[in-house]
């Protein structure tokens, strides 16, 4: 007997499939017979989409941050997301404290631990050196294995002081040093310049805020793509979309997408402000956003299953296969008039909105908001 059968569900493709879930893993995706036993079936009967459970690769949702600051439940399984990273809210000194909070937590937590032992205790966190000690990070990432995936450097002028590119080579070292984990690099204000950041970047490094419309941006000013991302995408340097406050901008995406220079991965940069305010609101609202510049919804889908289960090293999440952890997300697609509004203070109108239902994670099924309002649940 299975503990959790899932009938007719419509994928991403728009195929209707059944799945099979034991002890937290997909056993079977496909067909199932009308007399497989189950200790609790949902029938969906195509009137509901189900891919992979969302991973948003850069949220805050460590909810001692001063700056920002989330509760990993509210950006995670509320809104339909399955697995959250939070990008750097923490260094050394408080990680264990938030490794302790996130065991409680339904949503899957993981963390890039930030280079400067302070975290995000201030906005210049990288201004003193002497906040990077690379053996207290090693012995960090030693003690968290699968909570900490990867480290985290915020490259940007109001972050690094008068230190330039030097704490991104330190944030390369400690990468050596650490089995080349994830190295997600936060790009902004210029100093540093973007070309020597980028050329500092190896396979797998992770540029986050990629479309964001400040001058030290991926695309020269004549719209083309920066010489220097030209050649670190060759190397296997991959892009986020990191929306956030100020870090997204509709132009330079449509531009890009233009030039086909695709998200490897959607993520939101979301924490409590600009999920209550606005523009982020969503990982389902920047989703969004990327049907109205381009993308259709399996690469939307796509950049938040398996190219961010890829790139952050997830290697049972992120896919519908057997063996895979039975993390799904539920959604709607709605067509109608939507309004969304960028970084930048521009508005874009669009025709399509994801809708998350329900966040399945481990076989564990947890209604959102809307979900609980839908007809197709009768749970």
């Amino acid at each position: 007997m299975y503990d959790l059968v899932i009938r007719r569900a419509r994928l991403a493709d728009d195929r209707l499939v059944d799945l099979a879930v034991q002890d937290g893993k997909i056993i079977v995706i496909g067909q199932l017979a009308d007399d497989v036993n189950a200790r609790r079936q949902l029938d969906l009967a195509g009137n509901c989409r189900l891919s992979a459970g969302w991973i948003d690769s850069h949220v805050h949702c460590y909810p001692s941050s001063p700056i920002y600051h989330d509760e990993p439940d509210l950006v995670g399984v509320a809104s339909g997301v399955t697995s959250v990273v939070d990008a750097g809210s923490t260094g050394t000194d408080d990680v264990d404290e938030f490794y302790a909070l996130t065991r409680s937590a339904k949503t899957n937590v993981f963390a890039f631990l930030n280079i400067s032992r302070i975290g995000l205790l201030r906005q210049n966190e990288l201004a003193d050196l002497t906040d990077i000690d690379p053996p207290t990070v090693k012995k960090s990432i030693d003690a968290y294995p699968g909570f900490i995936i990867g480290i985290k450097a915020r490259m940007s002028s109001s972050v690094v002081g008068q230190n330039g590119i030097v704490p991104l080579v330190r944030a390369k070292q400690i990468q050596q040093e650490n089995n080349l984990l994830p190295l997600m690099v936060h790009i902004g204000n210029n100093p540093p310049n973007l070309d020597d950041i980028a050329d500092l970047l190896t396979r797998g490094d992770i540029i986050t805020h990629c479309y964001n419309g400040k001058p030290n941006r991926i695309l020269t000013p004549a719209g083309t793509l920066r010489e220097s991302i030209q050649r670190a995408l060759k190397r296997g340097v991959l892009l986020d979309v990191g929306h956030g406050t100020a870090s997204f901008s509709f132009d330079v995406a449509r531009q890009a997408i233009g030039l086909g220079i695709l998200p490897h991965t959607i993520s939101s940069d979301i924490y409590c402000r600009n999920r209550m305010a606005g523009p982020v609101h969503s990982l389902a609202t920047v989703m969004s956003k990327f049907f109205s510049i381009g993308l259709s919804l399996p690469q939307v889908i796509a950049c938040v299953t398996e190219n961010a289960a890829s790139a952050l090293h997830l290697t049972h999440k992120g896919r519908l296969e057997p063996g895979y952890d039975a993390d799904f997300t539920l959604f709607d697609l709605r067509l109608g008039p939507q309004v969304f509004a960028d970084s930048e203070g521009q508005s874009v109108g669009g025709e399509q909105l994801l809708v998350p239902l329900a966040a399945v994670v481990a076989g564990e099924i947890l209604l959102t908001d809307e979900g609980k309002a839908h007809h197709v649940f009768d749970l």
